[in-house]
């Protein structure tokens, strides 16, 4: 009998989606007096993709779904489980991938029965932007155990910060769908998997408490009403129970919810390094894999969660030169870094000390034989990320779409090269795996039109972006009767969608 740990799982073929405007970083940077070769040279930054009036997680993931199930011919009942990994979930209770599995069912009723999603087992993962890799750990798992099961994982987010934050211009949005199966044509991934985990507030959306009377005071000082007795509003709205309003309701602390983050950039750069660093190492614990033998200087290509497009190449130095340590070429990157291992002894306080370390580290980063190594094993992540700006949970998954479509277009990729991943997910949990590439993975690549997608996009100016932004517009900007969008919300909540004709239904009817 065939071991479970010996069957290859992984991931079939993906599909993405990528809102269809975007802002050109340059068009960002003037309008906020920053240097543009600060962003673009500095930081990867080209575009980021805005999402249009009516996108959202759910319309995102929807249409790539749908674009997964359409191009590999599936029929909606073989889906076992359709899991979204985001942090831009639009509901506290009913899980996001039902509204995409609502525009779903309509889509796809027509040619197989409103009954056909009627089996697939529907759940939102969130855990920043770690949540699809998590969705991907457990589906692969799922589709070991048992001969015939097939999964849909999709990563989904609007990465949205506060306008003229640190964190505005490395927006982004969009959505990616994986199918995951035994023996799959793409990727075969390995077993094995290295954590770390560590509770902290690098990056996080608190529910915040606000004062009834506090939200009426702010008001009225902006009608310049400030004679209201605030105290008597406040106890008038405390007599009854029943709710007749967002105001009138029955607790005195009402609770907000916003799609910006509270973030601390700087720290949270350094718990990325310190939760990759520690994943890799229980990745090489779990592989059972010799002190004196590297791991991730020894993966063809390497794919990490992009914050922005260059993060990866400017913190992966550390291990780099850990790594190399092991290896015969330590010699010669001790002559290209010119300067020695700063010891703790050497200085009187530790301050000094890790401001000599990142100095050190920094080092290592400019030196020639680095350099090779991110031109051959990260760049080619990279450039869809510099056009599309953060995706959150889809980050890493665009890096990959990326780096396999760069493979396939520049011939530079061969059968059984090996893909190292670092994912990250504030709060904080990194999870380091590999898997391999696959015989059949050129014709599942030449059918990504990563490239095309993103050269077809239409360009904002800066007041339209603000606009999106503010959600002070009521029609989208790009109409688009091939996508799913949403309409219209109700007073009670529900959601009404823009459900396009599939060709199928119509060729049928």
């Amino acid at each position: 009998m065939e071991k479970q740990m010996h069957i290859p799982a992984g991931i079939d073929d993906l599909a993405v989606y990528i809102p269809q405007l975007y802002l050109p970083i340059a068009t960002l940077a003037e309008a906020r007096g920053i240097e543009y070769a600060k962003l673009n040279k500095g930081l990867g930054l080209t575009a980021m993709a805005v999402p249009d009036v009516g996108e959202d997680a759910a319309t995102m993931m929807a249409n790539a779904v749908r674009e997964l199930i359409e191009k590999n011919e599936l029929h909606p009942s073989q889906i076992g489980r359709l899991y979204l990994g985001t942090e831009s979930a639009i509901d506290g209770a009913k899980p996001t991938a039902t509204y995409a599995l609502q525009m779903l069912q309509e889509y796809f009723a027509p040619t197989y029965g409103r009954d056909c999603f009627i089996n697939c087992d529907v759940v939102d993962l969130t855990f920043a932007c770690i949540g699809a890799v998590d969705a991907l750990q457990n589906t692969l798992d799922w589709v070991r155990a048992k001969d015939g099961r097939m999964g849909i994982i999709v990563a989904s987010d609007n990465a949205k910060y506060e306008l003229a934050s640190t964190g505005e211009y490395t927006q982004g949005a969009g959505a990616i769908a994986t199918l995951v199966k035994r023996h799959p044509r793409l990727l075969a991934i390995d077993p094995d998997w290295g954590v770390s985990t560590q509770a902290v507030y690098d990056f996080y959306k608190p529910l915040r408490h606000v004062k009834k009377s506090d939200i009426i005071t702010e008001v009225l000082q902006l009608a310049n009403r400030n004679h209201v007795d605030v105290d008597q509003l406040t106890r008038q709205l405390q007599q009854g129970v029943e709710v007749n309003g967002v105001l009138d309701s029955n607790e005195q602390l009402l609770t907000l919810h916003k799609d910006t983050p509270v973030f601390d950039g700087p720290y949270s750069n350094d718990c990325y390094q310190e939760r990759i660093k520690d994943a890799l190492l229980h990745y090489r614990y779990e592989t059972n894999t010799p002190d004196n033998e590297p791991t991730a200087i020894q993966w063809d290509r390497l794919i990490f969660h992009l914050p922005y497009a260059f993060q990866a190449r400017r913190m992966f130095g550390e291990i780099f030169w850990r790594e190399t340590q092991q290896t015969p070429q330590a010699t010669l990157l001790a002559e290209q870094i010119g300067l020695p291992l700063p010891q703790a002894t050497d200085f009187d306080d530790d301050k000094t000390y890790q401001k000599a370390l990142t100095g050190f580290w920094r080092a290592v980063t400019k030196t020639p034989l680095y350099n090779k190594f991110v031109e051959e094993r990260i760049a080619p992540s990279e450039a869809a990320s510099g056009l599309v700006g953060n995706m959150y949970a889809g980050s890493i998954f665009l890096a990959l779409l990326g780096t396999i479509e760069a493979g396939f277009t520049q011939k530079n990729l061969a059968t059984d090269a090996t893909f190292g991943f670092f994912a990250y997910g504030s709060g904080s949990k990194s999870k380091v795996f590999q898997a391999h590439l696959q015989p059949g993975w050129e014709q599942v690549a030449q059918g990504f039109h990563l490239n095309d997608r993103l050269q077809q996009r239409k360009a904002i100016d800066y007041p339209t972006y603000e606009q999106l932004h503010r959600q002070a517009l009521d029609q989208p900007v790009e109409k688009n009767d091939l996508i799913f969008r949403q309409t219209a919300i109700t007073e009670d909540g529900k959601r009404t969608y823009f459900i396009p004709v599939s060709k199928k239904a119509l060729s049928i009817s």
